[in-house]
């Protein structure tokens, strides 16, 4: 039996003295946990993205999705159906970015390249790479436009985000 080798201290030091600095300032602004602006984001886990930055919007403002590419999986569903539910949530903002990795390769072209470097063989993970952004933005939308099981009445844009000018660009799909 493995035992657990606890909390990595030493990987996470930068993580743990950060969050001490940020506890010490820290002010309970009484945030709830509904999306005081009505909207939910979902965008790419890309560390160049500032979701609440880029669309003016403060914590308690806005609920983030955040993936792979931005993509609409199953599991974005799940979470919207309790955003928009319970969590405040009447519109949502599909927000894929410029230069992303999940457009810049096909799903067979990652695996071989984490196959070639690191001997993994991932072929039972779907990427949902797409080089075509705008077609994989216009089936996100609608696929949460049709998707039945969400609250009524919700508002469903699309809009690429670019990370070298900072600008979005609504999509009319």
């Amino acid at each position: 039996m493995t035992q657990n080798p606890g909390f990595p201290l030493d990987v996470f030091h930068d993580v743990v003295s950060a969050n001490s600095v940020f506890a010490e300032k820290f002010s309970d602004e009484h945030l709830t946990g509904t999306a005081n602006k009505g909207l939910a984001i979902i965008t790419c886990m890309d560390s160049r993205i500032s979701p609440l930055a880029i669309v003016g919007m403060q914590p308690g403002d806005v609920k983030i999705l955040r993936n792979a590419g931005a993509r609409v999986t199953d599991d974005v569903l799940r979470t919207l159906v309790l955003a928009t539910f319970l969590l405040g949530v009447n519109r949502v903002l599909v927000m894929p970015h410029t230069d992303c990795r999940m457009a810049s390769a096909t799903e067979a072209e990652l695996h071989q390249i984490i196959i070639d470097e690191y001997g993994v063989d991932t072929r039972s993970v779907e990427f949902r790479t797409e080089a075509d952004q705008l077609s994989a933005l216009e089936m996100d939308v609608t696929r949460i436009r049709t998707y039945p099981l969400l609250a009524n009445g919700i508002s469903v844009g699309g809009a690429i985000y670019d990370v070298h000018t900072g600008q979005l660009s609504p999509i009319d799909i």
